[in-house]
């Protein structure tokens, strides 16, 4: 494993509606449970394809990515008017101590995970502030996604997440995927 980006050559097939497969609009924002009044920050948000599911039901939204080529193809697509572009490492947040109240990850924690991000992350957040996890697990056959090699599964992300402090309150593997939802205390 280690830090790599999604090729911006393939940025559009962020873009594909097939991808709800492994994460629905739906379950996302059931693990969210959003009330529309909070600041969200979305970690690895590429062109916004997730970050377009949850703009409606928050207040604000930070769309992070560490390549600005990325912002420059979601603002083509259209930004809503509540979601701002921020350019960042994960490990290395421009966001105040406790400004956000949830955070989300959708197919990018395995882009960017160290016990420096996960710390990022929960300095950023909130007192009982939500974290979602969704990504690509080791435990799947690999026929969708990066290879199973550059992959966390469920157990290792969980105990990632625990040492960072997080308390995790649900967590599913699925055949590709895996879920959690942690909070900061």
């Amino acid at each position: 494993m280690g830090f790599h980006t999604y090729p911006v050559e393939r940025a559009t097939s962020l873009e594909d509606p097939s991808r709800y497969r492994y994460c629905s609009r739906e379950e996302l924002l059931g693990l969210l449970a959003l009330d529309g009044t909070e600041t969200v920050v979305d970690l690895g948000s590429g062109t916004g394809f997730y970050t377009d599911d949850v703009a409606p039901f928050a207040d604000r939204v930070h769309a992070v990515d560490l390549q600005a080529e990325m912002h420059e193809i979601y603002r083509e697509k259209g930004l809503p008017a509540n979601v701002t572009p921020v350019t960042a490492d994960v490990a290395d947040l421009p966001f105040e101590d406790d400004e956000c109240d949830a955070a989300v990850t959708t197919m990018t924690y395995h882009e960017f995970y160290s016990e420096a991000a996960l710390a990022e992350v929960r300095r950023v957040l909130a007192s009982g502030g939500r974290f979602v996890v969704v990504d690509w697990s080791a435990a799947g056959a690999g026929e969708d996604g990066p290879p199973t090699e550059e992959r966390y599964d469920l157990a290792a992300a969980t105990e990632q997440l625990v040492a960072a402090g997080f308390e995790v309150g649900f967590s599913d593997e699925r055949p590709e995927t895996f879920a959690v939802v942690a909070s900061s205390a």
